[in-house]
């Protein structure tokens, strides 16, 4: 077996309300999404044998079996460096499970209280921790503690090698929030953004204003994984994984602080190999799901992914291109991690079912083929995903 290309399929989708506050424990987040998932897939918790998690998500898939009634648990797994394997990685164990027959049916999920319980230090505030340790010993001595600070650095290099500029990052702001605004499930629906709102936004770590940084959010989401063949039967079209991968080098040890300067990265080293694995060109994507946990990293992804060559992202995101329903390539049309949501990327990979089902708010017409990725300067994950119209 070269690869697991079109041996599974996502046959079920399913996610809590997002929020500020759940009001709720993790493992009820969690239970609540996966059985919504395995109810959409026309499954019952008896059919899942399988579990596949983010190794920094709170709960257990033991407890999660027991709460859930599920009989028999054949098979868990998970996946490190959160947002930059989980979103995929976790699919692609679900997917190899399934196809080697260590596993019937795989639920793939994330769900935490990272509003409510104040996650992340995402927007600059410095750790609590008494010291530091392994590479953040090197980083926090300087005042470099939060992930938003170490995009800054990244993104200013970008400015200075290829001229982009702050209102190049607002685009993408501005394309997430513009499709949120017709999901009534999203976080900031109802609340429009002008590229006049983004730069008036404060500043956060120069050159990311707040804008630019994705919501902290409570939730959670999953999906239901299982072979082709068993998928043909069940509630909905079939959605095959045509490729994924997960790929990491010493570039990028445990760190964001993005090498503008290398020739290959995280995601050069997956999109060799997943376009080959799923037989298409980048040309055939209708729809775009790029991890969009800072705005700088959505246009270093998109130019690491190959869809244009290193420094013609500002280009490439400019004028409304990813914007539905008149742009050419439309991204995250459900409002991404900047405005639907943050949770870790996984309701991205929801969103990309939809449009391969036809359902989406913001359909892209005869939408035949998603790419998604996973948080580009960490080691990261991609995958293709296709219907079988």
């Amino acid at each position: 077996m070269d690869s697991v290309a079109n041996q599974a399929c996502i046959v079920g989708i399913g996610h809590t309300e997002y929020s500020r506050d759940s009001g709720r424990s993790e493992m009820t987040l969690a239970c609540e999404a996966i059985g919504a998932a395995i109810a959409d897939a026309g499954l019952t918790p008896a059919d899942i044998d399988g579990i596949t998690k983010y190794t920094m998500d709170n709960n257990d898939p033991i407890d999660i079996a027991r709460n859930l009634g599920i009989p028999e648990l054949r098979y868990a797994a998970e996946v490190n460096y959160g947002g930059g394997g989980g979103p995929v990685g976790t699919i692609a164990l679900g997917a190899m499970a399934v196809a080697t027959g260590q596993a019937k049916a795989v639920v793939a999920f994330r769900a935490m209280n990272e509003r409510s319980g104040r996650g992340t230090p995402r927007f600059g505030q410095a750790g609590t921790a008494p010291g530091a340790s392994g590479v953040a010993s090197y980083f926090s001595p300087y005042g470099l503690f939060s992930p938003a600070q170490m995009v800054a650095l990244s993104a200013r290099r970008h400015m200075h090698l290829y001229g982009t500029e702050s209102r190049h990052f607002g685009e993408i702001a501005v394309t997430c929030r513009h499709h949120a605004n017709m999901n009534p499930n999203a976080m900031m629906h109802g609340r429009p953004m002008s590229i006049e709102d983004h730069q008036a936004s404060r500043m956060i770590a120069a050159p990311l204003r707040l804008l630019d940084c994705c919501l902290e959010t409570d939730g959670g989401a999953a999906v239901v994984i299982t072979r082709a063949d068993r998928a043909r039967d069940l509630r909905h079209p079939r959605v095959f994984i045509a490729g994924a991968g997960i790929g990491a080098g010493h570039w990028n040890y445990r760190s964001m602080v993005k090498d503008m300067d290398s020739p290959v990265s995280e995601s050069t080293v997956i999109a060799k190999h997943l376009f080959r694995d799923a037989g298409i060109k980048h040309s055939d994507i209708d729809v775009l799901f790029i991890y969009d946990h800072f705005t700088p990293l959505v246009m270093m992804a998109i130019e690491d992914f190959g869809f244009c060559k290193r420094g013609e992202g500002k280009d490439f995101v400019s004028n409304g291109r990813l914007r539905w329903p008149d742009g050419e390539l439309p991204m995250n049309t459900s409002g991404g991690n900047l405005s639907e949501g943050y949770m870790h990327g996984m309701q991205n990979v929801i969103e990309a079912v939809r449009q391969l089902r036809g359902v989406a708010r913001c359909q892209v017409k005869d939408a035949r083929h998603a790419f998604v990725s996973a948080g580009n300067a960490v080691p990261t994950s991609a995958m293709i995903l296709r219907n079988e119209l």
